[in-house]
């Protein structure tokens, strides 16, 4: 799940935006924060989403927060300043006088694009060590010479049974071998 994470300088614009993103019937996790420090410890433990700041905080400025905050979160800074540049893709400015709807398609637009990139990266295979590429070989040649399979049907055996059982090759191909007595 995502999470919007808000810091502004008075509390009461803070639970305001809160309140608003809530009942807005965005599905996030919200939290309000006094720091940067702050949004920083919370966003590293959070999987993806958003910042909504002022141009100032406690502790630092949007500027450093940017360049600290994860790779999956995106940055939405509210402010009456006309002078301040934003000039990262993952950064937008919002001006006031606020318009809900605009801050509410802005969360929108910024999450969907890190929610997909999250969700992308997550299925990329992991690579096998070499233990486990070797694991995997002497199960295929077990199979092979006690089943008489060619060696793409014992691949396909191991993928099968671990997908059956719910476990991964490697855990199969040891099964295989611990069976076998190899």
């Amino acid at each position: 799940m995502g999470s919007i994470l808000i810091a502004m300088p008075k509390t009461e614009d803070a639970n305001r935006i809160a309140k608003m993103i809530q009942s807005s019937g965005l599905v996030f996790e919200v939290e309000i924060c006094s720091s940067g420090s702050e949004i920083l410890r919370v966003a590293n433990e959070r999987e993806f989403g958003a910042v909504i700041c002022s141009k100032r905080l406690r502790d630092m400025s949007f500027t450093e927060l940017e360049e600290y905050l994860p790779s999956f979160f995106g940055m939405i800074v509210l402010t009456g300043d006309a002078s301040i540049e934003t000039y990262s893709e993952r950064c937008v400015k919002l001006m006031y006088p606020l318009k809900w709807s605009d801050l509410i398609a802005t969360i929108e637009m910024i999450t969907s694009g890190f929610y997909r990139q999250r969700k992308k990266s997550r299925q990329i295979p992991k690579k096998r060590s070499e233990e486990e590429k070797q694991i995997i070989d002497q199960a295929k040649a077990v199979l092979m010479e006690r089943n008489g399979m060619s060696e793409p049907e014992a691949f396909r055996y191991l993928q099968k049974t671990s997908m059956d059982c719910g476990r991964s090759m490697v855990e199969s191909a040891q099964m295989i071998l611990v069976m076998t007595g190899s």
